[in-house]
């Protein structure tokens, strides 16, 4: 099960996921990303402290906007992921095609540097 928030803070669209991200909750992810861009948010943070698991099926979620996002120069980062959950992104070689950050104050950094 998921839960997920949505805040605005600095120009920026912060995500938090709390739970785990499996075949069925991957739509909420999806559905939530989807509302972001359709307010019209450049910059989507998305915030992984809480997140325990993640199948291929929300790792598909993120795939799933890399090309749209590089065509509206929308700037994604994800940050504080849990080790478990980092190597995921890792293992399956996402690390290099998505912006992966520590903490929100690098991923707030990395996404001003982006949108200029």
């Amino acid at each position: 099960m998921v839960h997920i928030k949505r805040l605005q803070e600095e120009g920026a669209d912060i995500i938090h996921v709390i739970g785990e991200i499996d075949a069925s909750s991957s739509i909420e992810l999806d559905l939530t990303i989807a509302k972001s861009v359709g307010e019209g948010h450049r910059k989507i943070l998305i915030d992984c402290h809480a997140l325990e698991y993640i199948s291929s099926a929300g790792l598909g979620v993120f795939m799933s906007y890399i090309d749209e996002f590089k065509e509206k120069k929308i700037q994604m980062v994800l940050f504080g992921m849990q080790e478990r959950v980092a190597n995921t992104f890792s293992i399956l070689g996402l690390a290099d095609l998505l912006n992966i950050r520590q903490t929100k104050g690098e991923a707030k950094q990395l996404a001003d540097e982006l949108s200029v």
